[in-house]
């Protein structure tokens, strides 16, 4: 970037990652949200050592695994989008910086049309790898993300039925805590709505933290249910799980 380019470049970029580096640097925002700020437990479940500097590799690494498995509906869109939030470079030459990442995924059980949830979530999630050989932590993960994801997978199973037979899923969308307030997390999310309106007015719905969740009721959602109930063995009855609600948006018009 030129000094000329530098100091006209001032605005928020949301566009789809450009390859693995990108998807490595936001890592550092979403284990600074989630973890650092939010200090979700699941999220730290499933990402351990993320605080260090072999964890944040290794979930770097498992990201970028993801990524490079997209798949493609029918029309040749991609089911998983990664998108990157950025920011002009502080200083000429420099590059953006990434300041958030958003993950939004084309769910459908009709074959073509999506992603469809998977049935088998230690095997989908690689459980035995993140934990090798303890039964008592895959077992817990696999609870919590089976309790976490239940309305959304039903949900996908009812629109089968319908059409369009899709929805467009927030997976995932953090913003580094240095820069929040900036109307990033809106961005990243009002691209997904755009781009669900584009592939067919798709419906969006997400779970919704306490952090995020007045971000997307002032973009149309609204909860469907009360709190999202975990359950899980006695065991880990006392570990610490965050708040989530499961919401709506019909309407994906900006």
């Amino acid at each position: 970037m030129s000094p000329a380019e530098y100091k006209n470049d001032v605005g928020l970029r949301v566009e789809p990652v450009d390859g693995p580096e990108d998807i490595e640097q936001a890592f550092h925002c979403v284990s600074e949200a989630f973890g650092r700020q939010a200090q979700d437990g699941v999220w730290i479940a499933m990402n351990p050592g993320w605080d260090t500097v072999s964890g944040k590799a290794s979930g770097a690494a498992r990201m970028v695994a993801r990524w490079k498995e997209t798949t493609s509906d029918k029309n040749g869109n991609p089911n998983t989008v990664f998108l990157k939030a950025t920011l002009p470079a502080t200083k000429p030459n420099d590059e953006r910086v990434i300041a958030g990442l958003a993950i939004w995924v084309q769910a459908s059980c009709v074959e073509g049309h999506g992603d469809s949830p998977d049935d088998d979530v230690a095997k989908a999630m690689n459980l035995e790898g993140l934990y090798p050989g303890n039964e008592s932590e895959q077992r817990y993960l696999a609870q919590v993300m089976s309790s976490l994801h239940h309305t959304r997978n039903e949900v996908i199973k009812e629109k089968a039925s319908q059409l369009p037979p899709a929805v467009m899923v927030l997976d995932l969308c953090a913003v580094d805590p240095a820069y929040q307030r900036k109307g990033i997390a809106r961005g990243l999310v009002q691209w997904g709505l755009d781009e669900a309106e584009r592939r067919g007015n798709l419906e969006a719905i997400l779970e919704g933290s306490s952090m995020g969740r007045h971000v997307y009721a002032k973009m149309g959602f609204e909860a469907q249910l009360p709190e999202i109930v975990y359950h899980v063995d006695e065991e880990s009855a006392s570990r610490d799980r965050p708040s989530n609600l499961f919401m709506r948006r019909k309407g994906n018009s900006s």
